[in-house]
């Protein structure tokens, strides 16, 4: 019997919710892999922030442009290479590293253009993804990982545990962290790495 996700608007809305607490009125955010510039466009609202985007696609950066969000098309690493460094109040990586070839660099690349980064992300660890590997022996489907392995994207699956090895390896600063169960909604206040389908790190130096 097949999982029913929750909808991606649902799942949109608490990431888009969480981040929004965390950036400041009036600041410069820089959105690495904006997508059709939802989350931009809520935080000019919301925020008013001077917005940019970047995405390797096309079509969701004409997306941006007419919702009114500035945002260029190419390589994310090679776009924060142009700032100097503190240019931006705050870089968003909101369901990005697990697309890039090179999350170290660009997550290091982002704490030197931005006082601090939010970075969202797919728990890998969480216990259904467990589960499914277990006793299917295949990529796992369920309300975390939502689509079949030939429609996904994602190439750098990481735990909580990973993340929070790797934050420590690279002397990263964790400000703050959010937690959401398997409904992408719900906090998870114990045992995350097992329990959490979402992960949301606020990070500075």
């Amino acid at each position: 019997m097949t999982r029913t996700a929750p909808k991606p608007a649902i799942k949109r809305t608490v990431d888009m919710q969480t981040i929004s607490e965390w950036v400041e009125p009036h600041s410069r955010v820089l959105d690495l892999g904006c997508g059709r510039g939802v989350l931009l466009e809520s935080l000019v609202h919301s925020k008013d922030v001077q917005a940019v985007g970047v995405d390797l696609d096309v079509g969701k950066i004409a997306a941006c442009i007419r919702r009114g969000i500035t945002a260029y098309q190419g390589d994310m690493l090679a776009f924060m290479r142009a700032f100097p460094d503190g240019h931006f109040s705050r870089v968003i990586c909101s369901r990005t590293l697990e697309e890039v070839g090179n999350p170290s660099a660009v997550i290091a690349e982002a704490l030197r253009v931005a006082r601090a980064v939010a970075v969202g992300f797919v728990n890998h660890g969480y216990w259904r993804n467990r589960l499914d590997t277990f006793f299917h022996g295949r990529k796992p489907r369920n309300e975390v990982y939502t689509t079949p392995w030939h429609e996904s994207r994602p190439a750098n699956l990481a735990s909580i545990a990973d993340f929070e090895q790797f934050c420590a390896e690279k002397n990263i600063r964790v400000a703050r962290r959010v937690f959401l169960r398997g409904d992408w909604k719900t906090p998870c206040r114990a045992f995350p790495n097992l329990r959490a389908g979402y992960a949301l790190y606020d990070l500075t130096r």
